[in-house]
């Protein structure tokens, strides 16, 4: 059945070859929906796609699983991005849930991109960003909803527009990773206030646990199924939200100044822009 045919409500989740994107992936499908699972890693795509159709017709799965379509695209590589954006418009006039599960931690040392961005800034923001306005108008005819990752970390960044990519100064990736989840909880923000009428958008730490931080948390301990729970909750339009919030492990919390702030969130929006 084709893309726009389909009656099933239509989600996309990026980064299903992560822990979290595949966990809530997974949680997508057994609602009985379409997950549109994108993975960062080509050469995860086998793997992931047949652990996913496992776990959908795995004893005590829904009886009617969702069905899945799997997509890739670096978002180390800001042509991939732009090339999967314009296909998925192409092929679903409307999207009723995308959810921003793929993420990195800052690496041990500065590293950019052949696009020149700082790495962890560019997959953290600046691809979600590029990715989502691609797939606005689909998630605009759906009414739907948006819901990004981000963490509490995101209250201790800052946007140094001087050097928004850390080419000078002192790296730290602490510092690297706040300030990308920073920027996406302004941008989620900013959609909500923004965005089409009727769309949906909030940004959401999910758990005890920074899920991208393995030196800070131990993911053997992670519960990845109740947060991927709650990703897809938030997506699903029955659940009450407060378009623009910022919710931890499902409560709605308070947001960074910056966050806050509409001015220093439209000078984002118009550094993003111009790329």
């Amino acid at each position: 059945m084709s893309a726009t045919l389909s009656s099933t409500r239509v989600v996309l989740v990026t980064g299903a070859d992560t822990r979290l994107g595949f966990a809530t992936a997974q949680r997508v499908i057994a609602d009985g929906d379409t997950v549109i699972a994108h993975i960062l890693d080509k050469n995860h795509a086998d793997a992931t796609a047949e652990r996913l159709r496992a776990a959908s017709t795995a004893p005590g799965a829904a009886a009617a699983p969702g069905r899945i379509r799997m997509v890739q695209a670096d978002f180390a590589r800001l042509a991939e991005v732009d090339a999967l954006g314009s296909v998925l418009a192409a092929e679903y006039p409307r999207l009723d849930a995308l959810i921003h599960a793929a993420s990195m931690p800052a690496p041990d040392a500065r590293t950019h991109t052949e696009d020149g961005h700082e790495l962890t800034w560019q997959v953290n923001y600046l691809a979600p960003q590029r990715l989502t306005a691609a797939v606005l108008p689909a998630l605009a005819a759906a009414r739907g909803r948006v819901v990004a990752v981000t963490s509490a970390l995101h209250a201790a960044g800052n946007i140094d527009y001087t050097d928004l990519d850390r080419r000078r100064g002192i790296y730290t990736p602490l510092a690297i990773y706040a300030q990308s989840k920073l920027a996406l909880t302004m941008f989620s923000r900013s959609l909500a206030e923004t965005g089409p009428e009727g769309l949906v958008s909030v940004s959401v730490h999910p758990a005890d646990f920074e899920i991208d931080l393995p030196r800070l948390r131990s993911h053997r301990t992670a519960p990845l199924e109740s947060a991927a729970d709650l990703l897809a909750r938030l997506a699903a339009p029955g659940t009450p939200v407060t378009n623009g919030g910022y919710y931890e492990r499902g409560t709605l919390a308070n947001l960074a100044a910056l966050v806050r702030n509409s001015r220093a969130r439209a000078r984002l929006a118009a550094w993003s822009n111009q790329l």
